[in-house]
């Protein structure tokens, strides 16, 4: 069975949804996308399907992943790996469909029968979060995840840093201590800041604490280690194994967060996974994304003996207007169920996509780009 065609789809808010077609009518999705350059994922997309995996046999998912990271001289980055994960992603769809089995069964079976998921509360600026995340413990989420806090200048003066703190209290009244709570600094908290913060945060007793700094700095990551018990986790700015490696040797990640869109797909993920295994790290894969984002980590999660949690981008605020099941034929399969997800039963990635929907949605204009943020005195400032 081989390809035979593709059609890329660009949909609110913010997605990219790869199409795969073989030439016995089978189709597989994927979700191959960088938040805010679209286009220009869209355009390695084609380059790749054209020149090397159009006419390829489905079965040959490692073969078609070497092919694609080693056949060209430039490899990885941002761009490249997350147009390959969005094809690894649609061949795995497909290898598990054509076989009548789930993606996990494929990875070795699951290593549990459900999936714990988190929910963002807040947004880019959070202010009023408190009554946000009792509503979302109310649905039956037993873990949150909020930014430390919105625009911020590199060394903000004491009265700013007392109020983060003192909201991020707040949501922690609000949840009570039975609720995990993980707080993303986003890389967006400066490395003069970030041990204050840290040091003001530790008694509210935080799940993790992610991208605290900008994960190129790692002696200022192995500060911060020595200042908290707090596990930090970071990862959804590295793209392969070799990028994570690193810090694994380092010892300043407890957490790797890869996120299946951008980090080679199902099957990069899966040995980064392994990789975090070896130095008794966790895993909690990155997905403010689609569904098809979110069913493929899902299948990762449950054949992944070290998974931690998994982030889901439900009623995340980037969603204006549409919810990531209104691309599912069935919603019920992302049900919530005591703060987990079920294992999906269906083949390959486990979804049924309403192919319906997304080609209206696609008519529709989609040019999310992120803000540009700058400080008091005209500085650009991490977003």
């Amino acid at each position: 069975m081989r390809i035979e065609r593709y059609e890329l789809f660009p949909v609110p808010p913010r997605w990219l949804f790869l199409r795969v077609e073989t030439t016995d009518g089978l189709v597989g999705w994927g979700e191959p996308v960088v938040e805010g350059r679209v286009r220009t994922v869209m355009a390695a997309v084609r380059e790749l399907m054209e020149k090397y995996v159009l006419g390829m046999d489905i079965s040959r998912i490692e073969d078609v992943w070497q092919v694609l990271y080693r056949g060209g001289f430039y490899r990885g980055g941002p761009i490249l790996m997350s147009a390959l994960a969005g094809i690894d992603q649609a061949l795995w769809d497909l290898k598990g469909k054509a076989l009548g089995a789930p993606v996990y069964e494929l990875l070795g079976g699951p290593c549990r029968d459900r999936v714990r998921v988190y929910r963002w509360v807040g947004g880019d600026e959070p202010d009023e979060v408190a009554e946000e995340a009792r509503s979302q413990v109310k649905l039956g989420f037993t873990a949150l995840k909020m930014n430390v806090a919105g625009k911020l200048e590199s060394l903000p003066g004491a009265s700013h840093i007392r109020r983060i703190v003192t909201r991020i209290a707040r949501v922690r009244e609000a949840v009570g201590e039975g609720i995990d709570l993980a707080l993303d600094f986003h890389s967006r908290v400066s490395p003069a800041l970030a041990p204050r913060l840290i040091l003001s945060l530790d008694e509210l007793s935080p799940f993790f604490y992610e991208e605290p700094v900008i994960p190129s700095l790692v002696s200022r990551l192995r500060h911060l280690k020595s200042l908290t018990v707090v596990p930090l986790a970071f990862g959804e700015r590295l793209y392969s194994r070799w990028d994570f490696a690193p810090f694994l040797e380092a010892g300043v990640l407890d957490i790797a967060q890869p996120d299946l869109s951008h980090a080679g797909g199902i099957s990069e993920c899966r040995r980064i996974a392994a990789l975090a295994e070896t130095y008794g790290a966790l895993v909690a894969f990155h997905c403010p994304l689609g569904p098809i984002a979110l069913a493929a980590s899902i299948q990762v999660a449950a054949a992944v003996p070290n998974f931690l949690i998994q982030e889901t981008s439900l009623g995340i605020h980037y969603n204006e207007g549409v919810e990531l099941t209104d691309y599912l034929s069935d919603p019920g399969v992302f049900t919530l169920e005591g703060g987990y997800i079920p294992l999906p039963r269906g083949a390959g990635l486990g979804i049924a996509v309403d192919e319906g929907a997304v080609r209206a949605a696609s008519a529709r204009k989609t040019d999310w780009t992120n803000p540009v943020w700058r400080g008091r005195d005209g500085n650009l400032l991490e977003w």
